[in-house]
């Protein structure tokens, strides 16, 4: 599989984390939006698009954001997760979104990123250039 194009939309805030999102065409027939750019502790790496996980309300059955107390719809007090809490539920609470599109082997994650980084320097450059004229 490879990828055909890559567009990068670059966010404004200097200061946050979130730089921009990517969108990634593969064999000029698929196409996954919302590649998140994030920028990490050890540098800039992608985020691929997820969403909330959500429980239904016993009562219900409206389906509120994971680790809710009490339902959005009719206030009904939410059980509390018999999950114990995890470290990665400390380090980041990385189990309330699931991906929604994500590479299965890491050659091509890493591949992925490759191309998506590099649209990305290349988007910045042109943004850095245009404010210097």
């Amino acid at each position: 599989m490879e990828i055909t194009e890559v567009r990068v939309a670059l966010k404004d805030s200097p200061d946050k984390k979130l730089k921009g999102y990517a969108t990634v065409t593969f064999d000029n027939v698929f196409v996954v939006r919302n590649i998140k750019i994030i920028e990490g502790t050890s540098g800039v790496f992608i985020a691929m698009p997820s969403r909330k996980v959500k429980q239904p309300c016993p009562k219900c059955g409206f389906k509120n954001e994971l680790r809710s107390k009490y339902c959005n719809q009719c206030a009904a007090q939410l059980p509390v997760s018999p999950r114990p809490v995890t470290a990665e539920d400390i380090a980041g609470a990385q189990s309330e979104h699931k991906d929604i599109a994500h590479p299965i082997t890491q050659s091509f994650r890493e591949y992925l990123q490759k191309r998506v980084l590099e649209a990305y320097e290349q988007e910045k450059g042109k943004g850095q250039l245009g404010s210097n004229s």
